[in-house]
Formats: C-alpha cells, structure tokens, sequence
C-alpha cells in the first residue's frame, strides 16, 4: 500500500513538472503580452495562446487581450485557442473548457473577471470560495467584448495616475 501511495505522488509530481516546462514554453515564445506588456509569466493563471489558420500564435496575459486580438486578425481563423487552467496554470483548450465569469476575484485587466477550468469541479469550488457563475467560451468572449469600453477605459485612468504618482516622485 505504501508503494502504491509512492508511485501516485511520484506521478504527480511528474505530471506537474511536465505541465509547467509545456507552461514555459508559451511563455518564452511570448514573455509579455504585445496589448499591454503584462508579464506573462505573472500571470501565467489567466494567459491564453491562440493559433491561426496560417500557423501563427499569439500569446495575450487574459481574454481580454485575446479579444483584442481576434478583432485586429479578423481575417484569420482561430484553428486553437487555449487557456491556463486558474488552478494548475495548464494550457487547455478554452471552448472545452469551465468558465466562470464574476464574482468577487479582481479580473485581469477588467472589471468583470473571467476564469478558466479544465475540470468542472474546480470551476464550482471556485464559485463557492469567489461567486460567479458558469459559463462556456462563447458566453466568456461575449462578455469580454460586452465590457471592452469599460475596461479600456478603466486600464487608461489607472495608468494615468500611475504616470502621476511616477512624476510626484521625481
């Protein structure tokens, strides 16, 4: 019994190391997001990869920047898109996987937060620790563009008095 209980931690860790040198991988080929300079490996819980038809990819820091994104590449089709697990920061596959939207969990780079699960039992442990509710892809990019104006306009005011506290320090 002692063995089995060895070799199941063993595989986890395995399993876990595996996932964040895949991590990593996305990471190097796009370090910080090109809408907004976050770093990604900071926000390695809520960055997303998308892969277009003619084989480029794109890394954004949130569905945000990723709808940034679809929108500038009208012309391109997403053939993949995927997104970090909130729990384990895997990359999975974003239409398949659990969306919760809201809540009381700062978003990133919005005001109505949105979350990727690639296991629907963590996807309802977070609603019951944060709130939100459940949703699919589709219902998360609407959302996302649902908010746009409102989030552009809320990043422009924070740095705005960012660049003023910088000044009051010179």
């Amino acid at each position: 019994m002692r063995r089995g209980s060895i070799s199941a931690i063993l595989i986890v860790l395995l399993l876990s190391i595996a996932g964040f040198v895949l991590a990593q991988e996305d990471v190097k080929m796009a370090p910080s997001c090109k809408y907004c300079g976050m770093d990604r490996t900071k926000f390695a819980h809520s960055r997303m990869v998308v892969t277009y038809d003619d084989g480029t990819k794109v890394g954004t820091c949130s569905l945000h920047c990723l709808a940034i994104d679809l929108s500038m590449n009208i012309d391109k089709t997403p053939m993949v898109i995927e997104v970090a697990d909130y729990f384990n920061k895997r990359l999975v596959d974003a239409e398949k996987a659990y969306w919760v939207i809201g809540g009381n969990k700062p978003g990133v780079m919005t005001k109505q937060a949105a979350w990727a699960f690639g296991n629907r039992v963590y996807a309802e442990k977070f609603i019951r620790e944060y709130q939100g509710i459940l949703a699919t892809f589709d219902e998360a990019m609407k959302a996302a563009y649902e908010s746009m104006y409102a989030d552009t306009k809320m990043i422009r005011e924070k740095r705005k008095a960012q660049k003023m506290q910088e000044a009051e320090k010179k």
